[in-house]
């Protein structure tokens, strides 16, 4: 599976909840960024959920508890693309309006700022990608810029797609 493309704007992380650093998984983290748009395409906003690693049997408990996690939901690892669109099943929502997305599972609810080119991205093509990255990535910590090509490293390192769970989540607005 090929790397998504990372624009060269920095973004920021965004952490779920201080109570996470008592689970096994740790601080769950997640971290918005869009592919390079062309003139015909706004390219494809993405959102990775990630552990910072920081459980208290660490990281590699962190990794086994967020695999067991997410297969109780029905995704698996690897590079099967599920669309949660179609597949009602497991219960995920993502709610993209003001510049923020709201992404809910059963084990998590964050609110991430998005920068208006991934939240015009999300509404054009009305998904998003979403990955679950089993690999631990402590040094992109809550609250701080993370530069594109960090970002890009990251994301295109060896295995770490090939190793995390994919979706397709649809966009839902706020109807007024």
């Amino acid at each position: 599976m090929a790397a998504p493309l990372v624009s060269g704007a920095m973004t920021s992380t965004t952490a779920v909840s201080p109570e996470q650093r008592r689970s096994p998984v740790g601080t769950l983290t997640v971290i918005p960024w869009v592919s390079e748009p062309t003139p015909e395409d706004p390219g494809t906003p993405m959102l990775m959920v990630y552990s910072l690693g920081d459980g208290p049997e660490g990281p590699e408990a962190a990794v086994a508890s967020l695999r067991a996690t997410l297969e109780q939901l029905g995704l698996s690892a690897g590079e099967r693309l599920t669309d949660l669109g179609k597949d009602s099943r497991i219960p995920v929502t993502l709610l993209v309006e003001a510049q923020q997305a709201v992404l809910t599972l059963p084990f998590m609810k964050v609110q991430c700022p998005v920068p208006p080119e991934w939240q015009a991205a999300a509404h054009t093509k009305e998904q998003v990608y979403l990955i679950f990255a089993l690999r631990p990535w402590p040094e992109a910590v809550p609250g701080q810029e993370v530069p594109a090509e960090r970002l890009r490293a990251f994301v295109s390192d060896e295995g770490l797609l090939e190793g995390a769970a994919h979706c397709l989540a649809p966009v839902m607005r706020v109807r007024t």
